[in-house]
């Protein structure tokens, strides 16, 4: 048993492909049409961490419900939680592609750590490991 799939709503298809894609470096897998519960078009798209893992269902908004809660699907709290090998050169990839920072790097018993935001202005936190001690 594992996570397959995880949604994150967004206003549009392809802002929100292009930014997954392009800024954070994940691999786009599906991008089919599909019909809405209502009988309208939408799109079953879906991104994936390089390697595989557990992707992301990126879902146009559907009605006012559910615009509401683009950007705000965890009440403002860090929903998301990306983990990389090299913090430093992410983090600096990532500032380079125009990404909102909303913390600054830390570093916290589990790794470094800095809060950003998605498109759609869901919190996420970018992980690495452990800063390594300095050697005197």
């Amino acid at each position: 048993m594992w996570l397959d799939l995880v949604t994150v709503v967004v206003e549009e298809y392809d802002p929100a492909i292009d930014f997954f894609t392009g800024v954070l470096g994940f691999e786009l897998v599906e991008d089919s049409p599909a019909t809405a519960t209502d009988g309208g078009a939408k799109r079953w798209v879906v991104v994936r961490p390089p390697g595989g893992g557990t992707g992301l269902l990126l879902a146009r908004a559907d009605g006012e419900l559910q615009r509401e809660a683009v950007g705000d699907q965890v009440k403002g709290r860090v929903g998301f939680f990306l983990r990389v090998d090299d913090f430093a050169a992410t983090f600096e990839r990532m500032e380079r592609a125009g990404v909102t920072f909303v913390r600054p790097p830390r570093s916290e018993v589990y790794g470094q750590v800095a809060v950003f935001e998605d498109i759609a202005g869901n919190r996420w936190d970018l992980l690495g490991p452990p800063e390594k001690p300095q050697e005197p």
